[in-house]
């Protein structure tokens, strides 16, 4: 289930991303009330992601996620670039996120708290 949260948390930081747009500086307050839920909300899923997965990994692909959604709706949305080195570094990132899932392990759960450091 935490990489069911992960795409979802990933999917709602695209969103908030593109929303940063719209807010114009979060000087227009409807766009920016949205913008700021829809990051809420992405936390949140975030949060129930890294219950399960290694903290490390979930967030690079959050972020990555992020970073390849953003850039594709910022070539639909607004015109931006569409040159082939920029495509190569989308799909670089797609690489390493395929290749975190494919190498991550779900380690076991026996609670909830991070560990703690040593001692003194």
């Amino acid at each position: 289930m935490g990489w069911t949260y992960l795409c979802i948390a990933g999917v709602f930081e695209v969103a908030w991303v593109v929303g940063l747009k719209y807010t114009a500086g979060f000087t227009r307050p409807w766009p920016s009330v949205v913008t700021l839920v829809i990051m809420g909300v992405s936390i949140y899923f975030l949060s129930q992601a890294v219950k399960t997965l290694p903290v490390g990994t979930a967030y690079a692909v959050w972020t990555g996620i992020g970073a390849v959604g953003t850039v594709i709706l910022g070539m639909v949305l607004f015109g931006e670039s569409r040159d082939a080195p920029r495509l190569v570094c989308i799909a670089l990132i797609i690489a390493g996120i395929v290749g975190l899932r494919l190498v991550s392990e779900t380690p076991p759960v026996t609670n909830n708290e991070p560990r703690a450091g040593r001692a003194a």
